[in-house]
């Protein structure tokens, strides 16, 4: 049985838990956006862990033109709200994919598992991905433990930032471009 059951669901996305519909909302118009200003009008976008879908719903309320595909390794997830079943460690996506979201997911998989995750995402990304996952420094100084999953790995920025500075440049506010993907960026709009 996974661990990603009902109760997971529950206990993290009811009404305690650390992100709900309308901070997803206000996330996905400003990532949305801030596409827009790179000139990246996103027409596919893939979400990764996708959860209980509020990147999709988002996008099919406001932009229904824009081809999403959600994924989840939960079973249950994928029943219930309506995803592929995808472990984004084992799966490479064949197309690529104007935006890529990856919320919350980075912090479950093994080492060698989320190696293999960020190569795969990397290799679906076409432009810009959207990516959440709080660190060694977030879980000692900023995560709200009480609306958060704490079983997970614990990382290091400067661990996640060596495997993903392979594919991408990082933008800051959880924004990377992809390397070669046409977006410029200036210098200070660099966090490296």
């Amino acid at each position: 049985m996974s661990r990603f059951e009902a109760d997971y669901y529950d206990r993290f996305y009811g009404g305690d838990g650390v992100h709900d519909r309308a901070k997803i909302d206000h996330l996905a118009t400003a990532v949305h956006e801030m596409c827009a200003w790179w000139e990246v009008e996103p027409t596919s976008v893939l979400d990764v862990g996708a959860g209980p879908g509020l990147w999709r719903d988002w996008y099919r309320e406001n932009h229904p033109s824009v081809k999403v595909t959600s994924t989840d390794i939960s079973e249950y997830a994928c029943e219930e709200f309506g995803h592929e079943h995808r472990d984004i460690s084992r799966w490479r996506p064949r197309g690529r994919y104007d935006l890529v979201i990856c919320h919350g997911v980075l912090q479950y998989p093994s080492r060698p598992d989320v190696e293999a995750a960020i190569d795969n995402i990397a290799a679906a990304c076409r432009h810009v991905l959207y990516l959440e996952v709080p660190t060694t420094s977030d879980f000692d100084s900023v995560v709200d433990i009480g609306a958060t999953d704490m079983a997970v790995h614990r990382r290091s920025g400067d661990w996640y930032r060596r495997r993903l500075n392979q594919h991408f440049t990082q933008a800051g506010a959880g924004l990377w471009v992809r390397n070669g993907g046409g977006v410029v960026l200036y210098e200070l709009e660099r966090t490296r």
